[in-house]
């Protein structure tokens, strides 16, 4: 085995430790993502107009659903690798490496053209206001021509995580974001023989952000002689393996399916909440933005226990697996129980961040947020437990779990309840839905079948039945 890849196993040393250490760049890395989001919204928003900002808004629509399909391929691509890795097989971690960098070049293209051509009709589909069309088709047409490069990066960065490697993705995202963050007023207003280009400029600066963050990794893993970078007499690892392109597009797409159920959610949800008037929509958005923060540590350890949980699966290490488990639920709680903590000493200052200090939705936020926030500790837990059973290619179940928590569950809930409780029946669906998604989370996790799942070839062998409560074998 490469030296440069026992750097990186997960299958050796304190899980705790590795854990956290796995964990943290993660979280920073998507703290950067929704920081630089933010940052380029105000510059649209406050200097180009509400219009420059509906059209932003509609158009990161679109690239959030495609950027949910590529975040389940290529989280298939990081449980491949990491499997790969934890059993010693680099030869099989580099075919995966070489199938999902064919698809993917393939795959950017074909939606960057297509999406160049189709940008007008699909706006006019999603109903974009006529105002804001002209702002929206200039700036999409360049994400669309930014696209091949973005998903590329993302694909290189999940990789990177799989093989155990969490802190390099995290440091060229650094660079991607201040550079992102950099050129946007530049481009946007122009400077010197930089011309003005508008909204198109905060397009253009995500294209040269991207281009050359993603133009730095590669140079990185080929100057490093990264184990899974493919040099010249292994190139012939770029034409497709069917049964690996099978496992990345069947694995794939139920995990991508999973961020098109949580936005769909969110879409119906916010139009229940329109019906109670525009200041609790205010107090629910501004909460909302809260939310997204408080996430973030579900995410970072759910990513970090599925690749840790890949590598042990495929090192057979299935003491390893449960205790992952154990202690990735821990972390989340520690980590969204302080952020929710948080919330709740300092909920009007937070809220008064994005409300008038006068407003009354100040107070309707800070009820909201009373009912709501503690329930993103269940959240956390489940993505945790979903984190560890899709690292054997156990895909469907939590699919299923998190439908029927958003759409069975909070949704009717809420709906069914508002005329008795009124605008509290939304908010009391949140938690009332993320206790139903944990328990169920927790069930599958201890009496389903998803050791016996696999990505490729035959299925694991069946670990000794569980003794303890989360399912750790007895010591």
């Amino acid at each position: 085995m490469p030296p440069s890849s026992r750097s990186h196993l997960l299958t050796e040393g304190p899980i705790g430790r590795t854990l956290i250490a796995f964990a943290l760049p993660t979280l920073g890395a998507n703290v950067l993502q929704s920081l630089n989001g933010s940052i380029n919204s105000i510059w649209v928003g406050r200097y180009l107009g509400e219009a420059a900002l509906t059209a932003t808004t509609n158009a990161n629509l679109i690239m959030f659903f495609l950027l949910g399909v590529v975040f389940g391929i290529s989280m298939a691509t990081t449980i491949l690798v990491g499997q790969s890795v934890g059993s010693r097989d680099i030869e099989q971690a580099r075919r995966v490496v070489g199938t999902g960098a064919a698809f993917f070049v393939g795959i950017s293209v074909l939606a960057s053209v297509l999406g160049y051509v189709a940008t007008p009709a699909l706006l006019s589909a999603m109903g974009t206001p006529a105002d804001a069309q002209p702002f929206a088709i200039a700036y999409l047409r360049i994400i669309f021509i930014a696209l091949p490069a973005m998903f590329f990066y993302t694909f290189l960065m999940m990789t990177l995580r799989g093989a155990g490697d969490s802190k390099t993705p995290f440091y060229f995202m650094l660079v991607s974001v201040v550079l992102d963050i950099a050129l946007n007023p530049l481009l946007i207003f122009g400077l010197g023989p930089v011309p003005a280009m508008g909204i198109a400029g905060s397009a253009m600066a995500t294209l040269i952000a991207q281009t050359v963050a993603l133009a730095g990794l590669i140079t990185w893993l080929y100057r490093t002689r990264h184990f899974l970078a493919l040099g010249r007499h292994e190139l012939h690892y770029l034409r497709p393996d069917p049964a690996i392109l099978r496992a990345l597009v069947t694995k794939g797409l139920p995990m991508g399916l999973q961020m098109v159920v949580i936005s769909s959610s969110a879409i119906v949800m916010i139009a229940l909440v329109n019906a109670h008037g525009s200041q609790v929509t205010a107090a629910y958005g501004a909460g909302a933005q809260l939310w997204t923060y408080i996430q973030m540590p579900a995410f970072a350890v759910g990513a970090a226990v599925s690749s840790m949980a890949a590598q042990n699966v495929g090192a057979q290490r299935w003491d390893r697996v449960d205790r992952i488990a154990v202690v990735g639920s821990g972390f989340n709680l520690v980590l969204t129980g302080t952020l929710v903590s948080l919330v709740y000493l300092f909920n009007q200052a937070a809220l008064r961040l994005f409300l008038h200090d006068d407003s009354a939705a100040v107070a309707i936020g800070q009820h909201i947020n009373a009912i709501v926030v503690w329930s993103f500790l269940f959240f956390g837990v489940t993505f945790v437990l979903f984190g560890v059973v899709r690292a054997t290619g156990a895909v469907y179940a939590p699919l299923v779990i998190l439908t029927i928590g958003l759409w069975l569950v909070r949704y009717p809930f809420a709906r069914a309840l508002s005329p008795t409780l009124g605008a509290d029946a939304i908010w009391w669906s949140f938690p009332v839905g993320s206790l139903v998604s944990v328990l169920a989370a927790i069930a599958y996790y201890r009496y389903g079948g998803w050791r016996q799942a696999r990505m490729l070839g035959a299925a694991p062998p069946v670990p000794q039945p569980p003794t303890t409560t989360m399912a750790t074998p007895a010591e």
